[in-house]
């Protein structure tokens, strides 16, 4: 029987059918080869001895006889492609040299350019109508080579095939009517046997029929087809019109070749004919070598491919590299030439590819994704008729083993995929990209019609690897020797690693599995993870239950407890939830261990303390650090504490409630052990120390590490969330037990640290007090000679230093308590100084200074203390004090008088009678003018219940106006609102005048013939408020100036005790004597109550 390829029978030339292969529609299209019955092979890509060198000599036979210009991309030495198919097949050099000399032997194969006449476009319109009945005749010249490099550069000649080449080797198209753009699709095999001279024509022909003058007319449609008919009036009947040719050498050709051909003019009338489009293959017929004729040509394509990747993926291990799935140039380049020499169909091809790679898959470390193409290639052109019953079965099975493959490494994916290799998600990925890509193809949905749906296959996997993986884990962590503490250990390094696991699942895998099968992988681990951990957590609970818990196992139980609930806190939700979690509720399985995790919490708390005192050599750790290492190793501790609170998180609110009040308890013992053991450990340093520097630095120290204490102390409701429990225990605690339970253990911890802080920080402050002391009883027994100023240096001096040294040596907080307490003292010191020094200004001025002076020092431009706490109302007597006791006595004089000033303005109630006067002052004659118009409402002094009334005038201070006697009016006689209407004029310059306490004292006295005269009050008129003094130099209208009457203070001004004081100054004793005498006649007529 002949097949397709076989020689066509002679028939009359040209107008015989040409031989020729068309091609079919592809439903029709099947394996050109016969292929024989075979059995599924195997997953394993080895191959026999036999087969192996059978392959071998196919692949060497393939190279030796290699046809056309090689790809731009592939190996054009064929030394190279031996030397590649020896180091593929692993063959010796003899045995190599051996194989090629037979293949060389063999009978060379029939060599066939396959030509394919697609199509044309753009051809000549040759007929009345303006279109051609196109066919083209093809052939190949042999013997003649084409001169030059195109057609266009050799004699154009018309009918190439039918004058050139002989008839029986000539092929015809079929005739395509009327049309300029004909579609062929028809294919030819034509033999040749020297490339190198033979070369490809194809001629096109319009066919022209025999028609009447009458039918040629009815098709006339414009002056070209009129013209058309004259010129075939003049030719042969039936001559058919030659439309262009194509000449291509084969030498010239890649093995395959797909594009569009010019068609060449013989003249250049019309030199824009057209184009051809050809595919043109160089095959082979009637291969020599065994496999060949033993096998179909894709079954031997297929080991080929399968013997090529093997050796490709095994030389990238050798190399430690892993294969990306790109060929070599010499495994392409002899795969494509086997396939093209063959006729291999891009389908045949795609398949071989993927039974290659899928059996490989299997075996051989490589991309999964170099299985999507061939998938891909094979839904594109999948048509099940074109494959044979074995052809069919190899496929069927291809995707059963596949996919069983496949999901055997889904149900292993933690060990076949692991993180700690980089691409492991992307490779995932890949496979399952790969196998839903394969069930979604129509040829395996037709191969495999009751195939299970993936995702549903996938989730039955990945659960049962899941519990596969636990029960494998559960193994690994089998103790080695029995016991329940080594049992626990082995439990909670279970848990921990499905923690682990489920992190790896919720933040890699799922995603992974979601977006590509929709399939939730983390809710599904979780859910079957936690329901074994909880039937092994209740069995290793119960066999607990009956004995003691020892410090190590409550260890154990506490991180297993903490394990539990982190793997709780990793619940998705009850979104596929049945019920509830096995694990809810498994904190009341460790509520006997709690007593145990909180005297070991406290215990592991004290050891620590005690043994960070003991090493604590009680030095700051740096400039900036002021507190020593103990100090934060108590910080760590207690954040230890802290942690391990907010890791037991107890569900229940009554019982968290009293666990939290345990550890703020635990704490704030550990707070005031820590203060006895620091203070012990610094008495222990100190006694062997000399230097008293030494025994203060460490006292510094002390108190530092305490106020860190302290600081650290306040921190706890924060770090315990006391706020959370405030509203977790609202329900079940009475209103206010928090407050009164667990803030009253840190007011009171925090009021014991803070009397052991102010307690180290008087020790320090007592040690200045007692330089302070001495240096102001130096300052005040100073010789008269030395200035203030100087006298303060050596205090200051001391100061700087010893506060500059706390300075550096105390934290904030505890330097200015520090200064509290010495500015304290200090204000003391000065006041016992003040009172012993009052009757001497010197000594008093020496004071002053010194107050200024430590003002400024403990203030320290902001770096002290703050001006509130420096101005005191100790320090506001003591300045006022000194203010006075500094001063001159004529400076007291006139103080007094400006606070008289002051009284008389504030006095409003006239009970002892008032004054009115005019005063003003001209600039030019330095005059003060009085007008002294009248008193009113005094007081009856006489026994007849009357007065005789007059008034003296003084300009006081005196030493001021040295030179201005007093003045008297008229004596009214029984008057008590007498007009006096007097003027008096003072000569004096005006800047006396403008002074501080400058006035104008108006006494109104009752004149007493016998007796001395009796005061009815004093009034105190301001000089610097006279008009002439202030504003215009020349005043106009005078105001009248009402003054109520007073009367000096009775119980004694503590200015005129300060001036009494003065033994040795006359003057002030004679000012104390006058005021004095004017304060006893006040005492006598003082006016009673209700009068």
């Amino acid at each position: 029987m002949a097949t397709p390829f076989s020689h066509p029978q002679r028939r009359p030339p040209l107008l015989r059918q040409a031989i020729k292969i068309r091609r079919r529609r592809v439903r029709d299209l099947q394996d050109p080869l016969a292929q024989t019955a075979q059995e599924l092979e195997p997953p394993s890509h080895h191959l026999s001895p036999e087969e192996r060198a059978l392959l071998y000599e196919e692949a060497l036979y393939t190279v030796l006889h290699r046809l056309g210009r090689p790809e731009p991309s592939h190996v054009r030495e064929a030394s190279e492609l031996l030397q590649y198919l020896q180091e593929a097949f692993h063959m010796e050099p003899e045995e190599h040299q051996q194989m090629l000399q037979q293949v060389q032997k063999l009978e060379k194969p029939i060599f066939c350019l396959k030509a394919t006449v697609k199509q044309a476009k753009g051809i000549l319109g040759k007929d009345v109508s303006g279109f051609s009945d196109p066919y083209c005749l093809l052939g190949i010249e042999q013997g003649v080579g084409v001169q030059g490099g195109s057609p266009g550069s050799r004699h154009r000649q018309k009918a190439v095939v039918r004058h050139t080449i002989p008839e029986e080797q000539t092929h015809r198209t079929q005739v395509i009517t009327q049309t300029l753009n004909p579609v062929w699709e028809e294919t030819f095999i034509l033999e040749f046997e020297d490339i190198s001279n033979s070369s490809f024509h194809l001629d096109m022909w319009d066919l022209d029929t025999v028609e009447s003058v009458r039918q040629k007319l009815g098709e006339l449609t414009d002056l070209h087809g009129l013209r058309r008919i004259f010129k075939e009036a003049r030719k042969d009947k039936g001559q058919d019109d030659f439309l262009g040719n194509v000449v291509v050498r084969l030498q010239d050709l890649r093995c395959r070749e797909d594009q569009w051909y010019p068609l060449e003019p013989c003249t250049e009338t019309y030199p824009d004919r057209g184009q051809c489009h050809l595919q043109l293959q160089l095959i082979h017929k009637r291969r020599a070598p065994a496999a060949s004729r033993a096998q179909p040509s894709y079954t031997v394509h297929l080991h080929l491919l399968q013997q090529l990747v093997s050796h490709e993926v095994t030389r990238h291990q050798a190399g430690s590299t892993s294969w990306d799935g790109s060929l070599s140039p010499q495994a392409a380049t002899i795969l494509f030439l086997h396939a093209t020499q063959k006729d291999l169909s891009d389908f045949h091809q795609s398949l071989a590819q993927w039974l290659a790679y899928s059996r490989l898959y299997q075996s051989l470390e490589f991309p999964s994704s170099c299985l999507l193409h061939p998938i891909t290639s094979i839904e594109y052109q999948w048509i099940q008729g074109r494959l044979k019953g074995e052809q069919l079965e190899e496929l069927t099975a291809s995707f059963s083993k596949l996919l069983a493959y496949g999901l055997s490494l889904l149900r292993q994916f933690r060990s076949v995929f692991p993180l700690s290799v980089p691409d492991s998600p992307a490779r995932l990925q890949s496979l399952l990209r790969v196998l839903v890509q394969m069930c979604k193809m129509k040829a395996f949905r037709e191969l495999c019609p009751d195939s299970t749906p993936l995702p549903r296959l996938v989730t039955e996997m990945l659960r049962t690897g899941t519990v596969q993986w636990f029960h494998l884990k559960q193994q690994h962590h089998q103790p080695m020797v029995p016991g329940m503490l080594e049992a626990g250990r082995a439990l909670l390094s279970l848990v921990q690693d499905i923690i682990g696991d489920l992190h790896q699942c919720q933040h890699t895998w799922n995603k992974i599995f979601q977006n590509t099968l929709k399939i939730d992988l983390f809710s599904m681990a979780f859910l079957e993870l936690q329901w074994l951990v909880a039937k092994r957590v209740q069995d290793h609970m119960a066999a607990v239950a009956g004995s003691p818990v020892s410090p190590e196992m409550g260890e154990s139980l506490f991180q297993l407890y903490v394990s539990l609930k982190q793997l709780c806190q990793l619940d998705p939700g009850p979104t596929e939830r049945d019920g509830v979690l096995a694990l809810d509720g498994f904190h009341r399985w460790f509520q006997p261990a709690i007593p145990s995790w909180l005297q070991k919490t406290y215990s592991v708390a004290l050891a620590r303390v005690q043994r960070a005192v003991q090493m604590d050599e009680l030095v700051p750790l740096s400039e900036l650090t002021k507190h020593s290492t103990s100090a934060v190793d108590l910080s760590t501790c207690f954040a230890q504490i802290s942690h391990t609170a907010r890791q037991l998180d107890w569900p229940d609110p009554e019982e968290a409630f009293m666990i939290t009040v345990k550890f703020v308890e635990d704490t704030c013992r550990l707070a005031l052990v820590y203060c006895s053991l620091i203070k012990a450990r610094a008495q222990e340093l100190s006694a062997g120390q000399k230097a008293q520097g030494q025994a203060a630095n460490m006292q510094c120290v002390v108190v530092n590490d305490m106020e860190q204490l302290r600081l650290v102390i306040g921190k706890l409701p924060t770090q315990l969330a006391w706020e959370a429990l405030e509203q977790r225990v609202g329900a079940v605690l009475e209103q206010g037990q928090l407050q009164n339970t667990l803030h009253a253990q840190l007011q009171g911890a925090l009021a014991g640290l803070g009397h052991e802080i102010r307690t180290g920080v008087r020790t320090l402050a007592k040690q200045l007090e007692v330089g302070i002391a001495k240096h102001i009883q130096k300052l005040v027994g100073l010789k008269e000679s030395v200035l203030p100023e100087d006298a303060i240096l050596p205090l200051m001096k001391f100061l700087e230093v010893k506060l500059c040294y706390l300075n550096t040596n105390l934290v904030q907080e505890n330097f200015s308590s520090l200064l509290t307490l010495l500015w304290t003292y200090t204000l003391t010191v000065l006041m016992e100084g003040a009172a012993s020094q009052r009757s001497c200004p010197l000594a008093s001025s020496r004071l002053k200074t010194a107050l200024q002076n430590l003002e400024i020092c403990f203030y320290a431009e902001g770096c002290g203390l703050p001006r509130a706490a420096l101005h005191t109302n100790t320090f506001q007597a003591l300045q006022r004090d000194l203010e006075l006791q500094a001063a001159s006595s004529r400076e007291l004089i006139q103080k007094y008088f400006c606070s008289r000033i002051q009284q008389q303005a504030e006095t409003a109630s006239e009970e002892l009678g008032a004054v009115t006067v005019k005063a003003s002052y001209r600039t030019s004659e330095q005059k003060l003018r009085v007008e002294l118009l009248s008193a009113s409402s005094l007081l009856p002094l006489d026994s007849n219940g009357s007065s005789d009334p007059f008034v003296q005038l003084t300009l006081e201070p005196r030493h001021e106006f040295p030179e201005l006697a007093p003045r008297e009016t008229q004596k009214h006689k029984k008057d008590l609102h007498p007009l006096f209407d007097e003027t008096f004029e003072f000569l004096v310059p005006a800047e006396p005048c403008q002074k501080d306490g400058a006035c104008l004292l108006l006494t109104v006295l009752d004149h007493d013939t016998l007796g001395a005269d009796d005061l009815e009050g004093e009034a105190f008129l301001p000089l610097r408020s006279v008009p002439g003094l202030t504003g215009p130099e020349e005043p106009g209208e005078v105001p009248q100036t009402r003054l109520p009457l007073t009367y000096p203070a009775l119980n004694g001004d503590p200015i005129l005790q300060l001036l009494e004081s003065r033994k040795g100054d006359r003057e002030a004793q004679a000012f104390v004597r006058l005021r004095r005498q004017r304060a006893k006649q006040a005492s006598q007529h003082a006016p009673r109550p209700g009068r």
